[in-house]
């Protein structure tokens, strides 16, 4: 299936085609792109060249034209789709989006342009970058830059003026696929655009998301510290936390910090002693799991690590990715799904409250367990009760955790809200609570009444050994 895009000249720029830098296979350009013209504030108000031409190809033979943005050059990824509106700086700095190529559903991108205080990370994670509309001008008191530049700057490949709504039903009706963007001297070189199959064979070699042990390559590469802020700034901590970093943003310990925690944030590496060397004996503590890229099957380590935290009694909370290793620590199984949940529009219902929350997601993966009942941990009989405390009102999916016999809960969203609504806030406190007791979540009696008793995982929910063995045979 091909879709050809041949956009017009857009006003305000040269028609024609203008050589960008190249790149190697993997990487993008060396410098930015052509400067264009300025602002009062100096700021560039888009790019000169938005003629010359790129290729987003995906794995299944679907070619999609449009013009080059960010850098010039290669560059693949599993190719996603994000339904944020706003946010586009936090979702591009997102260590979970790592070797992934996104697509924005919003048709106007780059409006607001980038600044230097809302990253969520040191860099740009996301491969490569997929947008409609491109803004001509930033238009926000706040940017130090355009969006354009930014990407060329850091070396992402992305494309402009293509039909994202074509790619996002095709996606929704086909399930993400491996895919690559194409421009420069890596799409024509001395006059001749490469052929199509070449591409199609490049994007075809490339590593599937399934199977991908991915934590490790985002992680930071030393432990740091966060300390109490704002009011409880300077004074002792309510409780210490030892955040492990599997992709964290950095909003998340800063949510901790403003309500009186320390935050120790360790590598991904860390083992169960080193965790608990930073723990006080004799204050609230906890252990915290963060959102990050990859196949959660893959990730044996951070799950033998979680089951040491369980096996101690410490109190944890996860969130996105961590809500994964939880299921898979505590026996359940994981599972890919179709095309994942990513944007801040998602609705859950926290079955705990009764409340509905709209959240933001970036998730591929979710967690295999019984729906409607409160069921046995499969892991070794070693953890009791389990419940499906959140899920999503628009396909079911589990979204959060609780444990009804050792003090842990988790969630598959983002409470840290950036970019993203506040209605999950909560879950902070409930953490803070949780360490404070040591004692598990408390459900009401209404939340768990219309919830059957099992003795192990039923209806559609898999243990872990099942759930990867129908993943190796679906993939």
């Amino acid at each position: 299936m091909t879709l050809d895009v041949t956009p017009e000249p857009t006003p305000g720029t040269t028609s024609g085609t203008t050589s960008g830098p190249t790149s190697g296979p993997t990487s993008g350009p060396t410098s930015g792109p052509t400067s264009g013209p300025t602002s009062m504030a100096g700021l560039p108000t888009g790019p000169t060249a938005r003629t010359e031409p790129a290729i987003l190809v995906l794995e299944d033979g679907t070619v999609v034209r449009g013009r080059a943005y960010g850098a010039r050059g290669t560059t693949f990824g599993e190719i996603v789709f994000s339904t944020g509106m706003t946010g586009y700086q936090e979702t591009l700095t997102d260590p979970s989006y790592h070797r992934q190529i996104v697509v924005m559903t919003a048709p106007h991108v780059g409006n607001t342009g980038i600044n230097d205080e809302d990253p969520e990370s040191g860099r740009i994670w996301v491969s490569g970058y997929v947008v409609r509309d491109p803004a001509r001008r930033v238009s926000s008191w706040r940017a130090d830059r355009s969006l354009d530049a930014e990407l060329a700057s850091q070396g992402v490949v992305g494309i402009s003026d293509v039909d994202t709504r074509f790619l996002t039903r095709h996606l929704r009706e086909l399930g993400v696929m491996r895919a690559g963007i194409f421009s420069g001297e890596d799409l024509v070189h001395e006059g001749i655009e490469r052929p199509v199959a070449a591409l199609v064979a490049q994007v075809r070699d490339t590593p599937l998301m399934a199977g991908a042990d991915l934590a490790r390559e985002v992680t930071t590469s030393e432990a740091y510290v966060v300390e109490p802020s704002g009011e409880f700034a300077g004074r002792e901590p309510v409780a210490t936390v030892v955040a492990v970093d599997l992709g964290i943003k950095s909003m998340t310990p800063a949510r901790l910090a403003e309500r009186g925690v320390r935050v120790h944030v360790v590598p991904q590496s860390a083992t169960v002693d080193d965790v608990a060397a930073l723990l006080p004996d004799d204050a609230p503590g906890g252990v915290f799991f963060s959102n990050g890229p990859g196949d959660p099957s893959a990730a044996t380590h951070e799950v033998e690590l979680l089951r040491g935290v369980l096996d101690r009694g410490i109190p944890f909370f996860g969130i996105c990715f961590g809500n994964q290793l939880l299921g898979r620590a505590l026996g359940y199984g994981t599972y890919k799904l179709g095309y994942g949940h990513r944007g801040i529009n998602q609705p859950v219902l926290d079955r705990t409250t009764g409340k509905v929350e709209v959240t933001a997601h970036n998730h591929g993966f979710a967690v295999d367990a019984p729906t409607d009942a409160v069921s046995q941990a499969p892991h070794d009989d070693r953890y009791g009760r389990v419940i499906v405390s959140h899920v999503g009102l628009n396909d079911r999916v589990v979204e959060g955790l609780t444990c009804l016999d050792v003090p842990a809960f988790s969630v598959q969203y983002h409470p840290e809200a950036a970019a993203g609504p506040h209605d999950s806030a909560y879950l902070f406190d409930r953490f803070v609570e949780l360490m404070t007791t040591r004692r598990p979540v408390t459900v009401p009696d209404g939340a768990l009444a219309g919830l059957a008793s099992t003795t192990g995982t039923t209806g559609t929910a898999r243990t872990a050994s099942t759930a990867d063995a129908a993943a190796t045979k679906e993939n």
